[in-house]
């Protein structure tokens, strides 16, 4: 029987990795398939599969396997492994880091960049894994924030888009940033915001150009208006308890390929972001860059007022600011 069961255990070990159970890992994002985070995630597969093929991982792309906004939750509650969380989710349950989705904070890349990858973004990760059981992996960019409508118009400052039914994520810190810009901010999710300017149900919405290009926004608006509201970090984030379950080396590997999809995803980022609104105009959009001191002080303004505000961690919020 003994030597039975030992040949039985010895056929099984020398079975291939795709014969054994393999260990799933689903990975859900609400960037749209041709962006760059979305296709940053496509590496990180191919790379953690080659570095260790007992892993499965399973893509989704623009929300089609959790609504946007519901991944952190999901990963909390054990059916989702891998999300690309962002610092507004984050602040949803730990208030004090309510800051960061601040309009105007970071002033480029480099000083998001610096932020999350120096002491200060040891910090945050060492406070989300603590309070949010939520394991920071890498930071990457997913860009800057601009303003994009259905018609022409006028702007000059926050005024000149009052009244304006701007689309925006769901969650408090993303109205308020809509306000921070004069519009009134209209939450609705990343896969209904295409039909949703066509048919005029909002007046525009806001994201970073290559999301703007990816989603084909420019087949239903005319107009880019370049606020650079928000430089936007978004995390490469795994539920701690799988991550804990993981042998150190299956920690280690896990851990390269989210690094290596995150640089990548952020030199493609970067490169087209240095061409991508000069081609606006080939595609029939007018692009406004109206004076930005007047958007940072409306936003100055509704920050100070700001019930969410209170809670801000103040004195990281000025170490943040000062950091060179």
């Amino acid at each position: 029987m003994k030597l039975k069961l030992a040949l039985i255990c010895l056929v099984f070990a020398a079975l291939p990795v795709s014969a054994q159970q393999k260990i799933a890992l689903r990975f859900s994002t609400a960037a749209p398939p041709p962006d760059f985070l979305s296709r940053s995630m496509q590496q990180f597969k191919a790379d953690l599969e080659k570095a260790a093929p007992e892993f499965d991982v399973q893509l989704h792309y623009a929300s089609s396997l959790f609504r946007q906004g519901t991944e952190v939750p999901a990963m909390q509650r054990g059916n989702l492994e891998m999300s690309t969380m962002t610092t507004f989710e984050v602040a949803q349950q730990v208030p004090e880091f309510g800051f960061f989705n601040r309009a105007y904070l970071f002033r480029d890349y480099d000083h998001a960049y610096r932020t999350f990858t120096g002491p200060l973004g040891k910090r945050y990760g060492d406070t989300v894994a603590q309070k949010m059981s939520l394991v920071i992996l890498a930071p990457t960019y997913l860009g800057t924030r601009q303003v994009n409508l259905r018609t022409v118009r006028e702007v000059k400052g926050p005024q000149d888009l009052a009244g304006l039914k701007l689309r925006m994520p769901g969650g408090p810190d993303w109205l308020l940033l809509g306000q921070s810009l004069g519009v009134t901010p209209t939450p609705m999710g990343m896969p209904e915001v295409y039909l949703a300017l066509q048919t005029g149900a909002i007046d525009g919405q806001e994201n970073p150009p290559t999301i703007f290009n990816a989603a084909k926004f420019y087949e239903v608006t005319k107009q880019m208006v370049i606020t650079a509201h928000l430089v936007q970090p978004v995390f490469y984030a795994v539920a701690k308890p799988y991550w804990d379950k993981l042998s150190p080396e299956q920690r280690s590997k896990l851990q390269a390929a989210a690094t290596q999809a995150a640089k990548w995803n952020d030199e493609q980022r970067l490169a087209d972001e240095k061409t991508v609104i000069d081609g606006l105009a080939v595609k029939g959009l007018t692009v406004t860059r109206p004076d930005l001191g007047a958007f940072r002080a409306n936003a100055d303004k509704v920050y100070a007022t700001a019930d969410a505000a209170k809670a801000w961690d103040r004195k990281m919020m000025d170490e943040v600011m000062a950091l060179k």
